[in-house]
């Protein structure tokens, strides 16, 4: 029996480090295709939209993969050993790439969305370059009404949606970005994590021709359960005859 137990034991220490190889191979082949494809996407909207939609996600299976191929690797490195002290080994290895899951976690959750956000604000207001190689000008709230339809307009008045719209001055041409009017995590006041996010808007008071409407956001922290709802006034409805004109 024990010959059998240390020939399990032989086999799994030399054919385990290539299971932790292939393992931790696939984490990093996951973080370089990831930067690659940074790198490689030269449009600030594109890049912007894959960050925000995949970046986390992505770091994390790569981190877990990693954490997953280290505990592997550490349970392959005592040769000699009976099957008692494989079992303990292998208990103690899976506990520390737990803790290391954890803390990995919870970074990517509390602390890497501050450095996500700077990111994304930087991608989204860098100025845009025309087909004639001009820089572009990003309009204000006021002026990039005349280049939005009215359907977008009453995305942008519901908070729905929010445009950006770039002009090239010399010639006239332009470019709209739609953007998720939800904000991003925001930094709640309770436990000061950037986990304070939107879970419900309602609207309070209509807009009308003559008076501006009220919406109210309430918002819920991911991390403390802190609540608290804010209020943005909602833009008056344009009249059939100043639209028409």
């Amino acid at each position: 029996m024990n010959k059998i137990d240390q020939s399990l034991l032989d086999t799994w220490n030399m054919y385990g480090h290539y299971v932790s190889y292939a393992i931790a191979g696939v984490g990093l082949l996951i973080l370089i295709s990831h930067y690659l494809k940074l790198l490689i996407t030269k449009e600030y909207k594109v890049k912007y939209d894959y960050i925000n939609m995949y970046e986390i996600n992505l770091l994390w299976y790569s981190a877990l993969l990693i954490i997953i191929a280290g505990a592997v690797y550490a349970n392959t490195l005592v040769t000699e050993s009976g099957i008692l002290w494989f079992v303990v080994r292998l208990f103690v290895s899976t506990m520390f790439a737990i803790i290391a899951g954890v803390i990995v976690q919870n970074i990517l959750k509390f602390y890497y969305p501050f450095y996500i956000e700077k990111r994304l604000k930087h991608l989204r207001f860098t100025p845009r370059i025309s087909p004639d190689g001009r820089k572009m000008k990003l309009l204000s709230e006021e002026e990039e009404d005349v280049y939005l339809d009215e359907g977008m307009q009453a995305e942008e008045d519901a908070f729905s949606v929010d445009y950006d719209v770039w002009i090239d001055e010399e010639s006239g041409f332009t470019k709209i970005e739609k953007y998720n009017g939800r904000l991003h995590a925001l930094k709640c006041s309770e436990c000061n994590y950037q986990t304070l996010k939107v879970n419900k808007e309602e609207i309070v008071q209509s807009p009308t021709t003559t008076e501006e409407g009220e919406l109210v956001k309430f918002f819920t922290c991911g991390y403390c359960g802190h609540k608290e709802k804010k209020s943005f006034s909602i833009a008056k409805l344009r009249d059939t005859e100043e639209v028409a004109s």
